[in-house]
């Protein structure tokens, strides 16, 4: 029993309000965001819920859309998804794939023309992981030919021959670039947590439908960089930051992209089969989690960062999202209820909190003061319904497939 309630009953009421949710989000998608002028889905809606004209559209956000729908297609077999992800299957590889270079522009302007044409390896790594999810959902062979294209070509242009790991980022042609970031928040270094686990994460998936040797050793290396740079052992939280040559460049900690990784590190292993990795993976997954335990409010909400001895109390939408998987599966790993406890806690925070119940989606986050941040994206080009979807397809999955489930 956790919190006086049987397990078997607590999962399964769990489960019928992740899979309530579930639509609740994809249908806040198919009725706001069609682009039915330019094709495609609009770039930005804002915080009132209204659609920002002319807005750019971005490689992430399409192929956050693209798996999005992908993955509930595969959960549950709704017609009205796949004909969504056929949509954004459709615009990235008219409009997003650059012909002539390679990988992906990182935007094109609301009728699809170049924008920012820069390579982020990031963006490209998100392309693969949805377009492998669509090829499970659909069979389109172009779109698992083009998920290994993809593959191969950040290989060949963007893996470290000498140090391994992945460079951040290139010019259109692939050429150096001085400027490596993502978004204006993050440091300009060489190597970084966010890309790689997302590397790993595309990786991983693209495996599923295409188990060949070479990516298996790609994967493998990925979760070697994990345990030898990204994790610090003595903290339990992943470094964010380094250069070339492994080098740590910042001492920020984000909650969120711990407990994220403790996941996605495990499945990475499961999904190989290696059983090696995956015993570590499972030993260090719970001092990641516990380190994680620092950042929960006594609400259940996870808070953002910590940097320069001083908590960012911020609750954004995805750190819950990620939160809600990480600790049910620690829970799942370790067998200690405590984990449970608190995924289930913070859904009761998101519900609460996060979930807008005035037009639909997720808040982009809660302030310190337990009011919704101003000024932020409804969808956008990071606003996208990739780590909330991904949180309810992911626990259903889990416990459909658990033995409480079964009994």
């Amino acid at each position: 029993m956790v919190n006086g309630q049987p397990i078997t009953e607590q999962l399964a009421v769990f489960k019928n309000e992740l899979s309530i949710e579930l639509g609740n989000i994809l249908n806040y998608w198919m009725k706001n965001t069609p682009d039915e002028k330019f094709s495609g889905f609009v770039g930005r809606i804002d915080e009132e819920n209204k659609v920002v004209a002319y807005s750019p559209k971005g490689s992430v956000l399409n192929a956050r859309l693209l798996w999005s729908f992908s993955a509930a297609y595969n959960l549950d077999k709704n017609p009205e998804y796949i004909k969504y992800a056929d949509r954004a299957y459709q615009y990235i590889t008219q409009y997003i794939i650059d012909k002539e270079f390679g990988g992906v522009y990182w935007t094109v302007d609301y009728k699809g023309d170049q924008l920012d044409t820069k390579k982020q390896v990031y963006a490209i790594a998100f392309t693969i992981y949805g377009l492998s999810e669509y090829y499970l959902a659909s069979s389109n062979n172009g779109a698992k030919s083009l998920a290994v294209d993809l593959y191969h070509l950040l290989v060949e242009k963007s893996y470290d021959q000498v140090n391994t790991g992945y460079l951040e980022a290139f010019t259109r042609d692939w050429q150096p670039v001085n400027d490596l970031r993502l978004s204006d928040k993050d440091a300009n270094e060489k190597k970084t947590t966010n890309t790689h686990l997302h590397v790993l994460e595309a990786y991983t998936n693209l495996y599923r439908i295409c188990p060949v040797k070479d990516l298996k050793l790609q994967i493998e290396q990925l979760i070697h960089n994990f345990l030898d740079h990204f994790i610090d052992p003595e903290t339990g939280h992943l470094l964010l930051f380094f250069d070339e040559e492994w080098n740590s460049k910042s001492a920020l900690v984000s909650y969120g992209h711990d407990i994220e990784a403790t996941w996605l590190l495990q499945q990475a292993a499961e999904v190989i089969s290696n059983n090696v990795l995956l015993g570590k993976i499972k030993a260090i997954n719970i001092s990641i989690t516990e380190a994680t335990i620092e950042g929960l409010d006594t609400d259940g909400g996870l808070w953002y960062e910590y940097e320069n001895h001083q908590l960012i109390k911020q609750k954004h939408w995805w750190v819950q999202a990620e939160a809600m998987v990480g600790f049910y599966n620690s829970w799942q790993i370790s067998g200690d209820d405590k984990y449970l406890a608190v995924a289930e806690k913070n859904w009761q925070y998101i519900n609460a909190k996060i979930l807008d119940k005035q037009y639909g989606e997720w808040l982009w986050g809660i302030d310190e003061n337990g009011n919704p941040m101003k000024g932020e994206d409804k969808t956008g080009l990071w606003k996208c319904p990739y780590h909330n979807s991904r949180a309810c397809i992911e626990i259903i999955k889990r416990i459909n497939a658990s033995t409480y489930e079964k009994n």
